[in-house]
């Protein structure tokens, strides 16, 4: 693990699991007051839904342990910048903070791409904190696309 932030590493457990039910290796949890509330891995293959991303999954949860819709007050910890999709929900959460591991040239939109915090239809932007754990990030991604380039399973 990283040993950088317990958050940030409960995130990389989760992309772990992620990778071993064969999903692209990202993962995310939700913290409230010090505690998770809520985490996930991507499991878009796993369920036919495309929606299924790490930060959606670990987002879902957090709303039904707090029986909301809003996350006010809750961080974000996620090992790869988020994708537009993922940047509306986070929004839409109300998501305080925002802490993700690598960046995303190709298909983010926090720092990267459309940079939709910064869009003037963003209704919230969390205050965002990148490069958290993002040797360990971007060492669980690289090794997954390269074991799936080689047909071989990526170790962990």
């Amino acid at each position: 693990m990283s040993g950088t932030n317990r958050f940030m590493d409960a995130a990389i457990e989760e992309a772990i699991r992620a990778q071993e039910r064969d999903e692209v290796p990202i993962g995310a949890v939700v913290v409230l007051d010090g505690q998770i509330i809520g985490r996930g891995g991507n499991r878009t293959r796993e369920t036919n839904d495309v929606t299924a991303h790490a930060e959606i999954v670990a987002l879902r949860m957090a709303c039904e342990a707090l029986g909301q819709e809003r996350l006010a007050g809750a961080d974000l910890y996620v090992t790869l910048e988020p994708c537009t999709m993922c940047a509306a929900a986070i929004s839409f959460a109300r998501i305080r903070r925002l802490y993700y591991g690598a960046r995303d040239i190709k298909g983010g939109a926090v720092e990267s791409g459309v940079r939709f915090f910064n869009q003037p239809t963003c209704h919230h932007a969390p205050d965002v904190y990148s490069g958290f754990a993002e040797t360990e990030s971007c060492r669980l991604l690289v090794e997954f696309f390269q074991a799936r380039r080689s047909g071989e399973k990526p170790l962990t």
